[in-house]
């Protein structure tokens, strides 16, 4: 009886290792085209491990970022697109701009959807089905406002809770000829941030507000809350807050300016102090704290879900072997891998991780837990993002004189019943019709 036990034994054994062999011996490639800089080189040393576990090779296409999408929509239009392709996650653009319902495979079912923070899994999801991997940096690009924590010790200030607070403690660091905040716009597109990012906060006011615009049922017009965002920020500019060189400013100069202790604060990724230490090593990150946008008296963390995703092409013949692709990706140890191997990367949306963020950093996402955070409107909001260098140039207009707030609100509305007319957008082709929201 032991010995027929055994001989079953061995020979399922030869059975798995069999099966193994054939599918190590498949020689199964996987095209996967991305645009520029969604692609590390971290990745690239999994997939081959990947290869040598499996048999099944990654082809790489890498695309210039301006040539990108045009050539994606190209292959899928003609219905021969790559077994994995990479697009930017967020509801509107997974409908409108890839159409993932017909051209990317429901992952739904794969463990790691399971496990991906859900707020982040929701952005890549239509209709209940999950559609792409958001394997991204999520938390560490977060936009806050850095401050210098010496700065502030100095002048006897602590972080705001209200616009007024915030308003206080600027005009104290410009009585003290500091300059309170560094605001480049001769960029175009810094000082837009400080409206979208501002969502959480609109929903609070307004709670359905995004679901509205998007069915456009209302308008950025005549929205309260909006328009005090706008008037708090053309306050900050006419007050001198911003300095007096901020037309002319550059972003490329932010972490000069900062480290240089003349400037107290800026609007800037949460990770910025690592990038003031990295580029000035006598200036030491813990040198800043952050706090969110007290614009509108928001105390929301405001998050945007949205990043460079992978989906799996729905008419690709190797499908399973995009599914154990994405599912190798997905694995803590290699997780960890990209995040100790991408510069680019301090965090990734999944449990369990080490994170490269700072302790301090840490803790200010751990103290806004989910009933304190709320999506930015550039992505819970459709036709904002795509017109991001159009509002700048208004509210370059509105700094200096030539526009007011309630204009700005006003063309935001119009460009995107523009741009949603050229999508072909029912909610704006047939008959539902958008009012002012208050």
């Amino acid at each position: 009886m032991k010995k027929q036990v055994l001989i079953a034994f061995l020979v399922m054994m030869m059975a798995a290792l069999g099966s193994v062999a054939i599918h190590a011996q498949s020689n199964v490639t996987l095209t996967y085209i991305a645009s520029q800089g969604w692609i590390f080189q971290s990745e690239q040393d999994l997939g081959q491990k990947f290869e040598q576990q499996t048999g099944i090779h990654i082809d790489y296409q890498i695309i210039p970022s301006d040539q990108y999408f045009n050539v994606l929509q190209t292959k899928l239009n003609s219905g021969e697109g790559p077994d994995i392709f990479g697009g930017q996650s967020g509801v509107s653009d997974l409908a409108v701009t890839y159409n993932v319902e017909k051209n990317a495979v429901d992952l739904s079912d794969q463990p790691w959807a399971k496990q991906e923070d859900p707020l982040v899994l929701g952005q890549s999801t239509v209709n209940g089905k999950v559609y792409g991997l958001t394997l991204w940096d999520i938390y560490g690009t977060t936009w806050v406002v850095n401050y210098n924590k010496t700065i502030f010790a100095k002048y006897g200030l602590s972080e705001p809770k209200t616009y007024a607070d915030f308003k206080a403690l600027c005009q104290k660091l410009l009585d003290n000829g500091i300059q309170p905040l560094y605001e480049p716009i001769s960029d175009g597109w810094h000082h837009v941030l400080w409206f979208p990012e501002n969502g959480p906060r609109y929903e609070q006011a307004n709670p359905g507000l995004a679901d509205a615009l998007n069915a456009n049922k209302a308008m950025f017009a005549g929205n309260q809350t909006m328009l005090t965002d706008l008037q708090q920020l053309k306050e900050m500019y006419d007050s001198g807050f911003m300095g007096q060189n901020a037309l002319s400013d550059a972003y490329a100069d932010r972490t000069k300016t900062l480290a240089s202790g003349n400037v107290a604060m800026i609007l800037a990724n949460l990770t910025f102090p690592q990038q003031v230490e990295a580029d000035y090593p006598d200036v030491k990150a813990d040198t800043f704290g952050e706090f969110v946008i007290p614009l509108a008296d928001n105390q929301l963390l405001n998050i945007n879900p949205a990043g460079p995703t992978k989906f799996i092409y729905s008419g690709s013949p190797n499908i399973d072997a995009a599914k154990q692709y994405l599912g190798f990706l997905t694995q803590p140890e290699n997780m960890q891998y990209l995040l100790d191997n991408t510069p680019e990367f301090s965090s990734l949306p999944f449990p369990g991780l080490k994170s490269k963020l700072l302790p301090s950093e840490q803790a200010f996402l751990d103290a806004h837990t989910a009933a304190d955070r709320g999506i930015v409107y550039q992505t819970a909001v459709t036709y904002v993002n795509p017109q991001w260098i159009d509002i700048g140039k208004d509210l370059t207009a509105m700094f200096t004189g030539a526009m007011q707030p309630a204009d700005v609100l006003a063309n935001i509305d119009k460009r995107r019943a523009q741009l949603a007319t050229a999508a072909k957008d029912p909610a704006w082709t047939g008959e539902a019709a958008a009012t002012p929201s208050s």
